[in-house]
Formats: C-alpha cells, structure tokens, sequence
C-alpha cells in the first residue's frame, strides 16, 4: 500500500512539473516519471513476498525474481541517459525559450501586429491598423507570380 502511495504521489508531481512553462520543471518530471516506473517494475517483482535474489542456498520458491530488478538496472540508465539528453537540449535552447510570459499587453508595450512591418504601440492609443497600411502588391495581378514561375521552370502548375 505504502508503495502505490507513493508511486501516486511521484506521478502526480511529473504531472505538475510537466504541465509547467519552464524546460528544467519539465525534465525534473520526467526523472520523476522515471522513479514511479522504477518503482512500479520493483513492485511487479513481488518484493513484499520473497527473499533475496542470491544466498547461501537459493530456494526457488523464496527467492526473488531477479528479471524485474535486471529491468530497473536497465530503466535507470535509460532514464539518466535521456535525463542528460533533455538537460542539454534545456541549456541550448535557452535562447529560444519564452517561458517569462507575453510582453506589452495593456502595460504600453511594443506589439508586432499580424502583417508584416506593422508595429502598433499598446496602450497608448496610436495605432497603424490594417486599413492604414499601404499594401505593397496593391494593383498587381495575382496568377502573374504563377505565368512567370511557370515560364522559368517550364512545369505548368
């Protein structure tokens, strides 16, 4: 009983960790993950009714199954393995990561709008709307990037 508490206590703090923004929380899940799988393969080894793997003189019918403990030896080097993994991919996309939450909204920021090049202050009440904006392909005919994609590569399309 103790054991499934506390596999359920693990998995529920995986859940927690992962639900979260932040790459370092969502690898401290996954390592949390990988014990409640450690335990849960100790578990199907039926730890709580057998003895020792090896002894003075091994009875089969007392001695524990070796297999679920060989399989969590294994499931530990794969978890660290994959733990480091996701630990190198934290530190290099530290860069890309935007975990601090959105900038500007209503604290008068810089907001990039929808179409290229179009800036709008937030907040302040100035802004350059899309019926403002001056379309650059204003007036051209939108089948001629294809007649000329198509005279240059000689594939219709």
């Amino acid at each position: 009983m103790t054991l499934a508490l506390t596999v359920g206590v693990l998995v529920a703090g995986a859940v927690y960790l992962m639900m979260q923004r932040g790459l370092v929380r969502v690898v401290l899940g996954f390592v949390l993950v990988a014990h409640a799988a450690n335990l849960t393969l100790m578990a199907a080894g039926g730890t709580d009714r057998r003895g020792e793997p090896l002894g003075q003189q091994p009875d089969p019918a007392t001695t524990a199954d070796a297999l679920p403990q060989a399989f969590v030896l294994t499931a530990i080097v794969i978890a660290f393995a994959i733990t480091i993994y996701l630990l190198v991919l934290a530190a290099a996309g530290r860069e890309d990561d935007d975990t601090d939450g959105p900038t500007g909204g209503d604290m008068g920021g810089t907001d990039v709008g929808p179409h290229l090049g179009e800036v709008s202050t937030v907040g302040a009440g100035t802004s350059r709307g899309a019926a403002d904006a001056e379309d650059p392909h204003e007036g051209e005919d939108p089948d001629e990037e294809m007649r000329h994609r198509d005279d240059v590569t000689g594939v219709p399309s």
